[in-house]
């Protein structure tokens, strides 16, 4: 399990990460954006759509706490590590977007969830299990410093830039 020093070294690691996932779609042209190829399981839409709707979740869930407000999920059935109908959900809601659209809107959502570590104090960021939102296997489960942020930003990266790598070798 990945553990930080402290805030700025979690910041740099998600900017690091997420550099390096972005960069993997500058070489695609926009008409290929929607291409499936029987060897790789996701389109290069489909998977900048998972990382835009899965950085809007966690923001909105962490706004709604912070208001208040009952934080709703996808599903009755949403677990951390489901990812099939929490994908689909996703990706119809933005694969639609062309992908400077959704490379656009990761950048906004990755700027935010670094705003929302800059907010956060210490302590709230050593105890992520103490959400309101986290299910019962979040909260059971034994987590590092900062192992909220790092799951949910950092580790998709590395597992959908070999996605798409995958589909480049492919289909370019």
């Amino acid at each position: 399990m990945r553990t930080y020093k402290d805030k700025e070294e979690l910041k740099n690691e998600i900017n690091k990460s997420f550099e390096k996932y972005i960069s993997e779609f500058d070489d695609i042209p926009e008409a290929l954006k929607d291409k499936r190829v029987s060897e790789a399981d996701r389109t290069p839409a489909e998977n900048l759509a998972y990382q835009v709707g899965w950085t809007t979740l966690v923001l909105k869930w962490e706004n709604d706490e912070k208001q208040g407000r009952k934080v709703q999920t996808p599903s009755e059935l949403f677990k951390w590590n489901q990812l099939g109908d929490l994908y689909r959900w996703f990706t119809d809601t933005y694969a639609y977007l062309s992908l400077a659209e959704l490379k656009d809107q990761l950048r906004e959502n990755i700027a935010a969830i670094q705003t929302m570590i800059d907010s956060m104090s210490e302590k709230e960021l050593f105890q992520p299990h103490m959400r309101k939102w986290a299910d019962d296997a979040t909260k059971t489960a034994v987590w590092e410093v900062y192992k909220f942020i790092h799951v949910n930003t950092v580790a998709p990266f590395g597992t959908f830039r070999t996605k798409i790598r995958k589909w480049k070798k492919i289909a370019l």
